[in-house]
C-alpha cells in the first residue's frame, strides 16, 4: 500500500526537522483531507517531521497544521472490497506490518485509499 512520499526537508516552504507551531490559531483549525504534502497525497493524519500525527489545514500544505485527535482521520467505509472479499471490520490482510487497516471507499481494489485502524484492533 502506498502512503505517499516525503519531500526533502530542505525544499522551500518545508520546516527543517520537526514541525513547529507558530500560532495558537492553528490549534482549533479543521483538518483537510485529502491534503498534499511534498510529493504525496494524504487521506489521513501523518507523522512526517513529527513525533505525533498531524494534518494540514489547507488542501496543499502551506505551513498551517495541527496535531490530530481521534476524531480527525476520515472514517472507514464498511463493508469494503479487498482482493475479491468483503470486509465488515478492520483487517490485517495485505498489510506487511501486521497492523489493522480499513478502506476509505467501498472498493479498495479500485481506489487504493486506506488508513490504519486503532492499534488495539
Amino acid at each position: 500500500m502506498w502512503m505517499g512520499s516525503e519531500r526533502s526537508k530542505h525544499d522551500a516552504g518545508y520546516p527543517e526537522g520537526h514541525l513547529k507551531v507558530d500560532s495558537l490559531e492553528f490549534i482549533h483549525g479543521t483538518c483537510i483531507f485529502p491534503f498534499v504534502y511534498g510529493d504525496g497525497i494524504y487521506y489521513n493524519c501523518i507523522s512526517i517531521h513529527s513525533d505525533y500525527d498531524w494534518c494540514s489545514l489547507d488542501d496543499r500544505f502551506q505551513g498551517r497544521w495541527r496535531y490530530c485527535t481521534g476524531l480527525d482521520p476520515p472514517k472507514c467505509i464498511f463493508p469494503f472490497t479487498f482482493r475479491k472479499k468483503l470486509f465488515y471490520n478492520c483487517t490485517k490482510k495485505g498489510y506487511i506490518l501486521n497492523r489493522s487497516w480499513c478502506s476509505l471507499t467501498d472498493d479498495y481494489n479500485r481506489d487504493g485509499k486506506w488508513k490504519q485502524c486503532s492499534p488495539h484492533k
